[in-house]
Protein backbone atom coordinates (compact mmCIF):
# COMPACT_ATOMS: atom_id res chain seq x y z
CA UNK A 1 0.00 0.00 0.00
CA UNK A 2 2.83 2.31 0.74
CA UNK A 3 3.71 2.82 -3.44
CA UNK A 4 0.02 4.22 -3.71
CA UNK A 5 0.11 7.04 -1.00
CA UNK A 6 0.93 10.53 -0.83
CA UNK A 7 1.05 10.67 2.86
CA UNK A 8 1.26 8.50 5.77
CA UNK A 9 -1.52 7.23 8.26
CA UNK A 10 -1.77 9.63 11.16
CA UNK A 11 -2.80 5.58 13.19
CA UNK A 12 -3.56 2.52 12.30
CA UNK A 13 -6.62 0.88 14.46
CA UNK A 14 -8.20 -2.00 14.08
CA UNK A 15 -6.64 -2.99 10.88
CA UNK A 16 -7.86 0.16 9.11
CA UNK A 17 -5.49 3.01 7.84
CA UNK A 18 -6.73 6.67 9.47
CA UNK A 19 -5.97 9.54 7.63
CA UNK A 20 -8.57 12.19 8.60
CA UNK A 21 -6.75 14.91 10.67
CA UNK A 22 -7.57 15.68 13.81
CA UNK A 23 -9.18 18.89 13.30
CA UNK A 24 -11.12 17.49 10.73
CA UNK A 25 -14.44 17.39 12.70
CA UNK A 26 -13.70 20.89 13.84
CA UNK A 27 -14.04 22.24 10.44
CA UNK A 28 -17.10 23.60 8.19
CA UNK A 29 -17.46 24.01 4.64
CA UNK A 30 -20.11 26.23 2.93
CA UNK A 31 -22.28 24.56 0.28
CA UNK A 32 -25.17 25.63 -1.89
CA UNK A 33 -27.78 23.52 -2.40
CA UNK A 34 -29.61 22.44 -5.48
CA UNK A 35 -32.22 24.34 -4.24
CA UNK A 36 -30.29 27.70 -3.40
CA UNK A 37 -30.22 27.43 0.54
CA UNK A 38 -26.89 28.13 1.07
CA UNK A 39 -25.29 26.06 4.31
CA UNK A 40 -22.22 26.03 6.51
CA UNK A 41 -21.87 22.07 7.68
CA UNK A 42 -19.79 20.25 9.72
CA UNK A 43 -18.92 17.42 6.88
CA UNK A 44 -16.63 15.51 8.63
CA UNK A 45 -18.73 15.41 11.75
CA UNK A 46 -22.03 15.07 10.29
CA UNK A 47 -20.80 11.66 8.68
CA UNK A 48 -19.20 10.36 11.61
CA UNK A 49 -21.94 10.53 13.55
CA UNK A 50 -24.38 9.25 10.76
CA UNK A 51 -22.67 6.34 10.89
CA UNK A 52 -23.26 5.67 14.51
CA UNK A 53 -26.77 6.40 14.33
CA UNK A 54 -27.84 4.28 11.06
CA UNK A 55 -26.64 0.73 10.68
CA UNK A 56 -25.35 0.50 7.23
CA UNK A 57 -24.93 -3.29 7.59
CA UNK A 58 -28.51 -4.00 8.21
CA UNK A 59 -30.72 -4.99 4.97
CA UNK A 60 -33.44 -3.02 4.74
CA UNK A 61 -36.63 -3.87 5.98
CA UNK A 62 -39.46 -4.24 3.39
CA UNK A 63 -39.31 -5.82 0.18
CA UNK A 64 -39.49 -3.08 -2.42
CA UNK A 65 -36.71 -1.47 -1.47
CA UNK A 66 -34.36 -4.22 -0.62
CA UNK A 67 -34.87 -5.47 -4.61
CA UNK A 68 -34.36 -1.52 -5.46
CA UNK A 69 -30.49 -1.60 -3.49
CA UNK A 70 -29.71 -5.12 -5.34
CA UNK A 71 -31.17 -3.82 -8.76
CA UNK A 72 -28.79 -0.88 -7.94
CA UNK A 73 -26.00 -3.17 -7.27
CA UNK A 74 -25.97 -5.27 -10.01
CA UNK A 75 -26.47 -2.27 -12.18
CA UNK A 76 -23.50 -1.12 -10.90
CA UNK A 77 -20.65 -4.48 -11.05
CA UNK A 78 -22.10 -4.62 -14.85
CA UNK A 79 -20.27 -1.02 -15.50
CA UNK A 80 -16.88 -2.10 -13.62
CA UNK A 81 -14.49 -3.66 -16.57
CA UNK A 82 -13.68 -6.69 -15.87
CA UNK A 83 -9.64 -6.52 -16.33
CA UNK A 84 -10.01 -4.11 -13.25
CA UNK A 85 -7.14 -5.20 -10.74
CA UNK A 86 -8.06 -2.85 -7.91
CA UNK A 87 -11.02 -0.59 -7.05
CA UNK A 88 -11.49 2.37 -4.71
CA UNK A 89 -15.23 2.44 -2.99
CA UNK A 90 -16.22 5.95 -2.10
CA UNK A 91 -18.47 6.04 0.66
CA UNK A 92 -18.16 2.50 1.34
CA UNK A 93 -21.16 2.07 3.68
CA UNK A 94 -21.83 -1.58 3.90
CA UNK A 95 -18.67 -2.27 1.84
CA UNK A 96 -20.45 -4.59 -0.39
CA UNK A 97 -18.16 -3.68 -2.88
CA UNK A 98 -15.56 -5.51 -0.88
CA UNK A 99 -17.52 -8.13 -0.43
CA UNK A 100 -18.66 -8.82 -4.40
CA UNK A 101 -15.23 -7.98 -5.63
CA UNK A 102 -12.54 -9.66 -3.59
CA UNK A 103 -13.81 -12.89 -3.94
CA UNK A 104 -12.74 -12.18 -7.69
CA UNK A 105 -9.54 -12.01 -6.95
CA UNK A 106 -9.64 -7.65 -7.17
CA UNK A 107 -8.26 -5.52 -4.45
CA UNK A 108 -10.92 -3.19 -3.04
CA UNK A 109 -10.04 -0.03 -0.84
CA UNK A 110 -13.42 0.61 1.09
CA UNK A 111 -12.88 4.29 2.67
CA UNK A 112 -15.58 6.38 4.31
CA UNK A 113 -15.15 9.27 6.07
CA UNK A 114 -16.75 7.64 9.11
CA UNK A 115 -14.30 5.24 11.56
CA UNK A 116 -17.61 2.97 11.97
CA UNK A 117 -17.75 1.88 8.44
CA UNK A 118 -14.40 0.97 7.04
CA UNK A 119 -13.85 -0.89 10.45
CA UNK A 120 -16.84 -2.97 10.34
CA UNK A 121 -16.12 -3.47 6.73
CA UNK A 122 -13.04 -5.42 7.35
CA UNK A 123 -14.28 -6.94 9.81
CA UNK A 124 -16.65 -8.22 8.21
CA UNK A 125 -14.67 -8.88 4.74
CA UNK A 126 -11.32 -9.60 6.40
CA UNK A 127 -10.01 -10.73 2.91
CA UNK A 128 -5.88 -10.60 2.33
CA UNK A 129 -7.07 -8.10 -0.89
CA UNK A 130 -9.35 -6.01 1.42
CA UNK A 131 -7.95 -2.36 2.76
CA UNK A 132 -10.12 -0.14 4.63
CA UNK A 133 -9.57 3.28 5.76
CA UNK A 134 -10.81 6.71 6.76
CA UNK A 135 -10.70 9.25 4.77
CA UNK A 136 -12.31 12.48 3.39
CA UNK A 137 -12.81 12.60 -0.53
CA UNK A 138 -11.22 16.67 -0.64
CA UNK A 139 -8.10 15.20 0.65
CA UNK A 140 -7.53 11.78 -0.89
CA UNK A 141 -4.27 10.13 0.63
CA UNK A 142 -3.59 8.74 -2.89
CA UNK A 143 -0.97 9.39 -5.51
CA UNK A 144 -1.91 10.03 -9.04
CA UNK A 145 -3.05 7.55 -10.92
CA UNK A 146 -3.62 4.95 -8.93
CA UNK A 147 -7.07 3.21 -9.37
CA UNK A 148 -8.52 1.15 -12.32
CA UNK A 149 -11.71 1.54 -11.26
CA UNK A 150 -13.51 4.11 -8.41
CA UNK A 151 -17.25 3.68 -7.40
CA UNK A 152 -19.19 6.20 -5.90
CA UNK A 153 -22.49 4.88 -5.09
CA UNK A 154 -25.20 7.18 -3.68
CA UNK A 155 -22.51 9.63 -2.49
CA UNK A 156 -22.34 12.42 -4.70
CA UNK A 157 -25.84 14.34 -3.40
CA UNK A 158 -23.82 14.28 -0.25
CA UNK A 159 -21.25 16.26 -1.13
CA UNK A 160 -20.97 19.89 -0.74
CA UNK A 161 -18.96 20.14 -3.55
CA UNK A 162 -19.90 17.87 -6.28
CA UNK A 163 -17.35 19.93 -8.96
CA UNK A 164 -14.16 19.56 -6.99
CA UNK A 165 -15.76 15.65 -5.71
CA UNK A 166 -15.46 14.30 -8.97
CA UNK A 167 -12.14 16.18 -10.44
CA UNK A 168 -10.31 14.65 -7.03
CA UNK A 169 -11.64 11.44 -8.14
CA UNK A 170 -10.28 11.59 -11.31
CA UNK A 171 -7.04 12.36 -10.50
CA UNK A 172 -5.90 9.29 -8.68
CA UNK A 173 -7.79 7.38 -11.79
CA UNK A 174 -5.59 6.11 -14.06
CA UNK A 175 -5.68 7.08 -17.06
CA UNK A 176 -8.19 4.71 -19.04
CA UNK A 177 -9.77 3.64 -15.82
CA UNK A 178 -13.60 4.13 -14.62
CA UNK A 179 -15.21 6.03 -12.50
CA UNK A 180 -18.76 4.94 -11.67
CA UNK A 181 -21.47 6.92 -9.85
CA UNK A 182 -24.69 6.95 -8.75
CA UNK A 183 -27.01 9.15 -7.50
CA UNK A 184 -31.23 9.64 -7.09
CA UNK A 185 -32.50 11.07 -10.37
CA UNK A 186 -34.27 14.43 -10.17
CA UNK A 187 -35.18 14.41 -6.50
CA UNK A 188 -37.11 16.71 -4.21
CA UNK A 189 -35.08 17.61 -1.78
CA UNK A 190 -37.02 18.74 0.94
CA UNK A 191 -35.97 20.50 3.85
CA UNK A 192 -36.97 20.78 7.78
CA UNK A 193 -36.07 23.01 10.60
CA UNK A 194 -34.23 21.33 12.73
CA UNK A 195 -34.61 21.07 16.30
CA UNK A 196 -30.85 21.51 17.62
CA UNK A 197 -29.59 24.14 16.13
CA UNK A 198 -32.58 25.94 14.08
CA UNK A 199 -31.63 25.60 10.61
CA UNK A 200 -33.14 24.63 7.54
CA UNK A 201 -31.61 20.81 6.93
CA UNK A 202 -32.54 18.40 3.92
CA UNK A 203 -33.92 15.27 4.19
CA UNK A 204 -31.13 12.31 4.32
CA UNK A 205 -28.49 14.84 4.54
CA UNK A 206 -28.66 15.41 0.49
CA UNK A 207 -27.70 18.26 -0.55
CA UNK A 208 -27.68 18.46 -4.16
CA UNK A 209 -30.37 17.16 -6.85
CA UNK A 210 -28.73 15.97 -10.28
CA UNK A 211 -30.45 15.21 -13.53
CA UNK A 212 -29.43 14.97 -17.80
CA UNK A 213 -29.01 19.00 -17.60
CA UNK A 214 -26.51 20.14 -14.83
CA UNK A 215 -24.78 16.97 -14.97
CA UNK A 216 -24.18 17.65 -18.30
CA UNK A 217 -22.88 21.59 -17.37
CA UNK A 218 -20.68 20.08 -14.37
CA UNK A 219 -18.80 17.70 -17.18
CA UNK A 220 -18.20 20.48 -19.96
CA UNK A 221 -16.60 22.87 -16.55
CA UNK A 222 -14.42 19.74 -16.20
CA UNK A 223 -13.95 19.35 -19.59
CA UNK A 224 -14.97 15.63 -19.15
CA UNK A 225 -16.05 13.99 -22.71
CA UNK A 226 -15.74 10.51 -22.66
CA UNK A 227 -18.76 9.56 -20.58
CA UNK A 228 -22.09 7.44 -20.65
CA UNK A 229 -24.90 8.80 -18.71
CA UNK A 230 -28.21 7.15 -18.24
CA UNK A 231 -31.20 6.74 -15.94
CA UNK A 232 -33.36 3.41 -14.37
CA UNK A 233 -35.19 2.16 -11.67
CA UNK A 234 -38.79 3.02 -12.34
CA UNK A 235 -40.75 4.68 -9.19
CA UNK A 236 -43.84 3.41 -10.36
CA UNK A 237 -42.86 -0.56 -10.57
CA UNK A 238 -41.70 0.27 -6.89
CA UNK A 239 -44.96 1.84 -5.58
CA UNK A 240 -46.94 -0.87 -7.29
CA UNK A 241 -44.75 -3.16 -5.63
CA UNK A 242 -43.75 -5.25 -8.70
CA UNK A 243 -40.49 -6.08 -6.96
CA UNK A 244 -42.62 -9.69 -5.78
CA UNK A 245 -42.67 -10.90 -8.99
CA UNK A 246 -39.55 -8.97 -10.28
CA UNK A 247 -37.12 -10.21 -7.63
CA UNK A 248 -36.97 -13.64 -9.10
CA UNK A 249 -36.55 -12.51 -12.66
CA UNK A 250 -32.76 -12.62 -14.26
CA UNK A 251 -30.90 -8.83 -14.61
CA UNK A 252 -31.44 -8.51 -17.78
CA UNK A 253 -34.84 -9.13 -17.69
CA UNK A 254 -35.19 -7.16 -14.98
CA UNK A 255 -33.41 -3.99 -17.06
CA UNK A 256 -35.54 -4.45 -20.30
CA UNK A 257 -38.81 -4.17 -18.10
CA UNK A 258 -37.89 -1.00 -16.36
CA UNK A 259 -36.47 0.40 -19.40
CA UNK A 260 -39.51 -0.15 -21.58
CA UNK A 261 -41.44 1.33 -18.73
CA UNK A 262 -39.55 4.23 -18.59
CA UNK A 263 -40.24 4.76 -22.23
CA UNK A 264 -43.60 4.91 -21.41
CA UNK A 265 -43.74 6.58 -17.85
CA UNK A 266 -40.69 8.31 -17.26
CA UNK A 267 -40.11 8.49 -14.09
CA UNK A 268 -36.58 6.81 -12.70
CA UNK A 269 -35.21 7.07 -9.71
CA UNK A 270 -31.29 6.70 -9.97
CA UNK A 271 -28.66 8.31 -12.34
CA UNK A 272 -25.15 6.43 -13.41
CA UNK A 273 -22.52 8.16 -14.59
CA UNK A 274 -19.64 6.15 -16.17
CA UNK A 275 -16.58 8.45 -17.03
CA UNK A 276 -13.34 7.32 -18.79
CA UNK A 277 -10.34 8.92 -17.85
CA UNK A 278 -8.38 9.80 -21.01
CA UNK A 279 -5.00 8.41 -21.72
Amino acid sequence: MKAILLQQPIEIKNGVYHFLSPDAKARWMDVAMSNGVRARIFYADHYDQDAEAFDYFQEHADGASRHENRRLRETIIRQVPREAQNILDIGCGSAWVAGYFCKKGVAVYSMDISAGNPTRALQTYPFDNHVALVADVYELPFAQNTFDCIIAAEVMEHTPDPKLFISNLLRVLKPDGTLILTTPFQENIVHSLCVHCNRLTPHNAHLHSFNQKNITVLLQQLNIRNYKLFTFSNKFLSRLQTHLVLQYLPFKIWQTSDYIVNLCWKKPTRMLLKIKKNV
